[in-house]
């Protein structure tokens, strides 16, 4: 246990000091489990994680599902999403900042990435919204806001890595994500509605929606074509979740050909850009296997559930303090990073907690409701300041918007999904209704 303290506190120290979270987990797990076992064994054990890593099947979904989303991005699918959302929304004021995250959310739905979907919208909504007058804070909040829900609406690659962790029916993970998804939409809809009524200055009381084209249409009908193939086909019993990736990306092959939007280098880019995300990806996977063996060998998680037992804290106060853990870790961790270093100390935790509520007697029940918390907080995580991911992919593709005025346009998104963070901790049937 003392050793598992000291370990974390080092971890901690070399992330301040900038070293990436991959390498600092893998050095940190490696070192302590040499410590432990001695060099020979922490040798092998590094060597297996590496190996069963790079050759495990089931996280084939990662590269396919970021390939995906990438040609979606490349072939102008979401240019039509928000053309289609504007027509919705159009003549309400703040009405481009509500197309903004109806269009994230259905470019989510089909993405499984929020930094995708971030920086695909910030190029289409972004312009737009600066023509008609929208203030800067509220256009690049929307936009990082509406982006993380791509982690959450399925298919989500956060999800899935959340299911290969705990051995998680995906599928079912996939369910237990769209209600929540869809009350994410809605909460930040009325964000941006109460943002315009408190501050009326910053969006134009409406703006004329410009005629749908057939190409809007045709971009919308795509993405929901897709989404249908992929949740009919895994729950009709067609293909696997992870069988799913690879005939998403497939379809999507078939969308962008068939839309004629994918030239060769946009092709290129997203095999490029599909290949650098998963390497990145695959390095920290490892890390966190790295880590995450040398903490259960240490024996952190049992000796973790063990004291807070003698401790006699309610099961409600003990998830409340795990949230506030993920909101403090979420001000400095990149989401994914966040997930693989948390989830094996207290997911063993959390299945020990007896809630007391009918629905949560099924182990697999309070597992599917925990992911779902999890990736909420995470998305939380993705707009807190002072990392912010998604923060920082719109300062990059806006370079001209200061970091200052895209937190400050992301508060009221902020405060709707701490709202729907106690909904669902409250409403563990939101989570599992559809499951």
């Amino acid at each position: 246990m003392t050793l598992s303290l000291i370990a974390i506190a080092v971890l901690l120290v070399l992330m301040l000091a900038r070293v990436p979270i991959a390498f600092a987990m893998a050095l940190v797990g490696g070192v302590g489990f040499a410590i432990m076992r001695g060099w020979g064994p922490a040798g092998s054990m590094v060597g297996n994680a590496v190996f069963e890593t790079g050759l495990n099947y089931s996280l084939s979904v990662v590269p396919l599902f970021i390939f995906m989303g990438n040609v979606l991005a490349g072939s102008g699918i979401a240019q039509g999403l928000f053309a289609a959302a504007n027509r919705v929304f159009g003549k309400m004021r703040g009405g481009l900042a509500m197309a903004s995250v109806l269009s994230c959310g259905g470019f989510s739905a089909v993405s499984g990435s929020s930094l995708a979907t971030a920086a695909t919208m910030a190029k289409v909504a972004m312009p737009s919204m600066r023509a008609f007058g929208y203030a800067d804070s509220l256009a690049a909040g929307s936009i990082a806001a509406g982006g993380t829900l791509g982690i959450l609406i399925p298919p989500s690659v956060v999800l899935i890595i959340f299911g290969l962790l705990t051995e998680a029916d995906i599928g079912k993970l996939f369910l237990a994500g769209i209600l929540p998804g869809m009350l994410g939409i809605v909460g930040y809809l009325v964000a941006v509605l109460v943002a315009v009524r408190l501050n009326p200055g910053l969006a134009p009381q409406s703006v004329a929606p410009a005629p749908l084209t057939r190409r809007d249409a045709v971009s919308v009908a795509a993405v929901l074509a897709l989404f249908a193939f992929i949740m009919i086909g895994i729950y009709g019993g067609f293909f696997t979740p992870i069988e799913a990736a690879g005939m998403g990306a497939a379809f999507a092959l078939l969308i962008a050909a068939a839309t004629g939007g994918l030239s060769r280098l946009k092709l290129w880019r997203a095999f490029l850009d599909s290949a650098t995300a998963s390497a990145m990806i695959f390095v920290i996977i490892i890390g966190a296997e790295i880590f995450g063996n040398f903490i259960t060998f240490a024996g952190l998680p049992d000796t973790l559930a063990s004291a807070i037992g003698d401790m006699g804290l309610s099961p409600w106060l003990v998830l409340i303090l795990i949230v506030l853990v993920y909101m403090v870790l979420g001000c400095f961790l990149e989401s994914l990073s966040m997930i693989l270093l948390t989830v094996p100390v207290f997911y063993p935790l959390v299945m020990n907690l007896d809630f007391g509520l009918a629905s949560l007697q099924d182990p697999e029940a309070v597992l599917i409701w925990f992911a779902i918390i999890v990736v909420v907080v995470t998305e939380i995580s993705l707009i807190t300041p002072p990392v912010g991911m998604n923060v920082f992919v719109l300062r990059t593709v806006l370079p001209d918007v200061p970091l200052g005025t895209i937190f400050r346009g992301v508060v009221p998104f902020w405060i709707a999904d701490i709202v729907r963070l106690a909904v669902i901790i409250a409403l563990p049937v939101l989570s599992l209704y559809l499951t």
